[in-house]
């Protein structure tokens, strides 16, 4: 091979190797990026002004409106604030609203970069007409809690027991206990379910909540931005979210969890749903070896069910009251390893998206300077 041909190829091998590293670094970047607009507490500038753009038509204007309206009016209301230490020293702060003549408590935890005030300003209401004393939670790395990093469900479910165990203590706590969250406050709810939670929690509510970080970053990155998240992308994503949030695992699942479920279920979700789509409610469902009840609710949106069918929801809810208020509590079930065969009982369910691509689940690994909090199921 001559001298100048040999250059030529060497050329050319180093030149696509330049493209492949700066195709690598640019890559990197990119999910960089996104992992801090999914965790960091930092809210990423103009947000807000983009939060209030979503609403498009005037209909969706004047139910935000209403919303916000709402979401005034229960936090003027007078409540007690709680600040308890949760299972890594971080600061939680909660409003307590006791009603009288409560038969149940309900602890609500809200979803991603919002708000308890804003995330309940149209059913609260609903809540304290029923009998329901409420523990609005403030989630990890959002508002008046501390934390530097939202962990999407792996670190919050861990909070979500430290409350339970907060209540149980205290004397004046009226039981049985709901735990009840809408979008990630329902995954979190969802993801507490598999641990050791006491007899005295009766029931869950989970408003449109997503299978698992992994998942939903998945979705949102593929669908809405166009991208793809596999390999390179989702390695870097999966190790990011390891070193910021103390070793956790993106890919454990509220499946994970339900499977070990031993409280019953209540899923909602709207069918329109842009944002965390409805099959995920689906998947959440099937796992659940609990009793569970499914409510879909067609031509809603994310978070938006409650408002398309008001009368609907309320009725199932109190339903759901009514039947788990007084039940005793369930054994532990025993978690099966293949997925159950039939679909719930519903009309026009989607097909199930395939499982994400990559390694298969795993349980995160513990550090030993940072044990997982007493309770997690093996």
């Amino acid at each position: 091979m001559s001298l100048s041909k040999r250059n030529a190829i060497l050329i050319g091998i180093a030149a696509v190797s330049g493209a492949v590293a700066a195709m690598t670094a640019i890559s990197y970047a990119v999910t960089r990026l996104m992992l801090s607009f999914a965790i960091d507490r930092k809210d990423p500038p103009q947000f807000e002004k983009r939060r209030n753009a979503f609403a498009g038509s005037d209909e969706l204007k004047k139910i935000f409106a209403d919303q916000m309206e709402n979401a005034e009016k229960l936090k003027s209301l007078p409540s007690e604030e709680i600040a308890i230490e949760g299972f890594d020293g971080t600061r939680l702060v909660g409003h307590y609203f006791r009603t009288e003549g409560a038969k149940r408590t309900v602890i609500a935890f809200h979803g991603w970069r919002s708000a308890w005030y804003r995330d309940f300003a149209m059913v609260y209401d609903f809540w304290f007409k029923n009998e329901c004393s409420v523990l609005f939670v403030e989630q990890r790395g959002q508002k008046g809690s501390s934390g530097d990093y939202m962990g999407f469900g792996l670190l919050e479910r861990f909070d979500c027991q430290s409350w339970v165990n907060y209540l149980t203590a205290r004397e004046d706590t009226v039981t049985p206990l709901y735990l009840a969250g809408i979008s990630m406050g329902a995954s979190t709810v969802l993801m507490a379910s598999g641990l050791n939670l006491p007899d005295c929690v009766h029931g869950i509510l989970a408003d449109c909540g997503f299978t698992s970080p992994y998942a939903i970053w998945k979705y949102v990155t593929e669908k809405n931005l166009h991208l793809p998240f596999t390999g390179f992308r989702a390695m870097v994503a999966n190790d990011i979210c390891r070193r910021k949030l103390n070793n956790s695992d993106s890919r454990y699942s509220c499946e994970d969890a339900l499977k070990c479920c031993r409280v019953p279920v209540l899923f909602v979700h709207g069918a329109a749903d842009k944002f965390v789509p409805v099959t995920m409610t689906y998947k959440n469902y099937l796992a659940c070896a609990s009793e569970k009840r499914l409510v879909i609710v067609p031509g809603a949106d994310h978070g938006m069910s409650y408002l398309v069918e008001r009368d609907r929801y309320e009725k199932e809810v109190l339903a759901f009251f009514a039947d788990c208020d007084d039940r005793a509590p369930a054994p532990v079930p025993v978690v099966e390893e293949e997925t159950p065969d039939e679909a719930p009982s519903v009309p026009e369910t989607p097909p199930v998206e395939p499982a994400p691509e990559g390694k298969p689940k795993r349980r995160a690994k513990k550090k030993k300077n940072a044990p997982a909090p007493e309770g997690e199921n093996a």
